[in-house]
C-alpha cells in the first residue's frame, strides 16, 4: 500500500496529548454520559477473569469517571439493550449498535474448516433450543460447563453455546458471578441491528474508523490491534475509512489520524489515576513505549519467580505521563501496595494520590505499603500517604 503525502506533522507530546484525549483521560469527564458514555468512545472495554481491587472492566469508566458506583458500571453494560459481549481485542464489552460490523467475524468463524473439538449429534440444536424456551441460562443451567475431557474441559453443552456464540446466534447478555448468560440473539438484539447484511469491506472500515477515533492517533499495527484486525484487513480500507495520514516525531512509522483530533490542541485536566493493565491505553506494548516511554506488561502469567513488577501490575497515570507501578492487593479494608515502582521522586505525590483514591472507591480506609523498589523513595510515600489518609 502507497502511503499518501501526510496532512498534518506532529511533535511526540501532541501525539501523545491526542491520544489520552481520545481515551478519555484528559479533559473534564463526561459524567452525563457516564459509563455508556465510556464504552461508546472506546468502542470496546475488555473483560477478564482477575480481580484484585475490581475486574478489569470496572476499572476502566473508574479511571474516567473517578468513583462511579461499581453496580452502576455493571448496570449501564447489561441492563437493557445498551451492549454486547463479543471478541474484539479480546473478550470485550461493546456497543450494541456496533453488532452489524462484527458480521465479518460471525462469518469468518461459521466458515473455519475445523475446529478443536467435535459435539455430539444434535447438542447445537438442543442448547438453542432450550434458550428459545427457557432462556436466558448459564451453560451450567444448559446442561453443564465442565466435564472430564481433552477441550478446555469444557461439556458439551458449553462448547455447543459457546459456538453458537461465536456465530451470533447466541449473545451473551450479562455476567453473573462471573458465567456468562446466554440467551439468543433475536432477543437480546435489536431488531434494527440483528442482521449480518453488511460486506467484510464495510465492517473492516468502520472498525478502522472506530479504531483510529478511540487512539486519536496511531500506526497501521496500532489501529489493527485495537480490534485484532489483520494488517492487510486494514491497508485494504484505510485510505476510504476517513482517518488522514500524519508523521509523528519519533514514529518512525507512517501514522493516521482522526481528523476531528487534529482540530484543536488537546487541553484539560489530566487524570491521576490506576490503570488496569487492561486499559485500551496500553493495550499495545510497543505504542506504550513509544507513546511514553514506558515499559507495561501484565505479569500474571508469568511465575512468580520471574516477575520484575507484580502479579496485576497497574500502571499509574498521572499529569499526562505514566509514572510508576503498583501491584495491588486487599486484606480486609486495608489496601495493600505490595509492590511500588516510581519513575522518580516526583511521582510519589500522584502515586500517593491514586493509591488514596483508589481504596475509598473500593471500601478500603487505609493503605500498606510493602514494598518501593527504590529503597529511598519509601519513607517520603509513606508520610504522603499517611498526610492524604489523615
Amino acid at each position: 500500500m502507497t502511503t499518501p503525502r501526510p496532512t498534518a506533522e506532529l511533535s511526540a507530546d501532541e501525539a501523545r496529548r491526542i491520544a489520552l484525549r481520545a481515551q478519555g483521560l484528559l479533559g473534564a469527564p463526561d459524567r452525563r454520559a457516564g459509563v455508556r458514555g465510556v464504552l461508546r468512545r472506546l468502542g470496546a472495554v475488555q473483560l477478564d477473569t482477575i480481580s484484585v481491587l475490581a475486574r478489569s472492566h470496572e476499572l476502566v469508566p473508574y479511571a474516567r469517571l473517578g468513583a462511579v458506583g461499581r453496580t452502576s458500571v455493571e448496570d449501564a453494560y447489561w441492563k437493557g439493550t445498551h451492549a454486547f459481549e463479543y471478541w474484539s481485542h479480546a473478550a470485550c464489552v461493546l456497543p450494541v449498535e456496533e453488532w452489524p460490523h462484527f458480521a465479518f467475524r460471525r462469518r469468518a468463524y461459521r466458515d473455519r474448516p475445523h475446529w478443536n473439538h467435535e459435539l455430539p449429534e444434535d447438542v447445537y440444536d438442543r442448547v438453542v433450543k432450550q434458550l428459545r424456551a427457557e432462556g436466558p441460562l448459564t451453560a451450567t443451567e444448559l446442561g453443564g460447563a465442565k466435564r472430564t475431557g481433552e477441550w478446555w474441559d469444557w461439556s458439551a453443552a458449553k462448547v455447543a453455546v459457546e459456538r453458537a456464540l461465536m456465530y451470533g446466534e447466541v449473545v451473551c447478555v450479562e455476567r453473573r458471578g462471573w458465567k456468562r448468560v446466554y440467551d439468543l440473539a433475536e432477543r437480546a438484539i435489536p431488531a434494527s441491528l440483528l442482521h449480518d447484511e453488511l460486506d467484510d469491506t464495510e465492517c473492516l472500515r468502520r472498525l478502522v474508523r472506530l479504531a483510529g477515533q478511540a487512539l486519536g492517533v496511531g500506526t497501521r499495527a496500532d489501529i489493527a490491534d485495537y480490534h485484532r484486525l489483520k494488517g492487510e484487513q486494514v491497508d485494504a480500507v484505510i485510505a476510504d475509512s476517513g482517518l488522514v495520514p500524519v508523521t509523528v516525531e519519533g514514529w518512525g512509522r507512517p501514522a493516521w489520524a482522526d481528523p476531528a483530533a487534529l482540530q484543536s490542541p488537546p487541553r484539560g485536566r489530566h487524570r491521576t489515576t490506576l490503570l488496569s493493565p487492561f486499559d485500551s491505553l496500553v493495550w499495545e506494548r510497543a505504542r506504550t513505549e513509544r507513546l511514553f516511554g514506558f515499559t507495561h506488561r501484565l505479569e500474571a502469567y508469568v511465575p512468580k519467580h520471574k516477575r520484575v513488577y507484580g502479579y496485576f501490575t497497574m500502571p499509574v497515570l498521572a499529569g499526562g505521563r505514566l509514572v510508576g507501578r503498583v501491584d495491588p492487593a486487599r486484606e480486609g479494608r486495608t489496601l495493600v501496595a505490595r509492590q511500588v515502582t516510581l519513575e522518580g521522586p516526583k511521582a510519589v505525590p500522584a502515586v500517593a494520590q491514586a493509591l488514596v483514591e483508589a481504596a475509598g472507591w473500593v471500601d478500603c480506609t487505609d493503605v500498606r505499603v510493602e514494598r518501593v523498589d527504590t529503597a529511598e523513595l519509601r519513607d517520603p510515600l509513606v508520610k504522603e500517604l499517611a498526610r492524604a489518609l489523615a
